[in-house]
C-alpha cells in the first residue's frame, strides 16, 4: 500500500521529468519510510539531479505520502 502511494506521487512528478528527456524509476521502499529511487535517462547524468530529487522528488513523494522520512538516489 505504501509503495502504492509512493508510485501515485511519482507519477505526478514524470510528466516535467520527461519533457526534459528524463525518469525516474522506483526501486525500494522500506517499511521505515525510505525509499529509493533510480534516475533515468537526462536526469541520470545531469549536474542538477541532487537539486531534482530533494525539491522536486522527495517534496513530491512527502506531500502525497507523509509516512516517508527519506529519499535516496541509487
Amino acid at each position: 500500500m505504501l509503495r502504492e502511494k509512493v508510485e501515485e506521487a511519482l507519477n505526478g512528478i514524470r510528466p516535467a521529468l520527461q519533457a526534459d528527456g528524463g525518469d525516474v524509476e522506483l526501486i525500494d521502499v522500506t517499511e521505515d519510510g525510505v525509499v529509493r529511487v533510480a534516475l533515468r535517462g537526462a536526469c541520470a547524468g545531469c549536474p542538477s539531479s541532487q537539486i531534482t530529487l530533494a525539491m522536486g522528488i522527495e517534496r513530491a513523494i512527502k506531500e502525497k505520502v507523509p509516512e516517508i522520512k527519506e529519499v535516496l538516489s541509487v
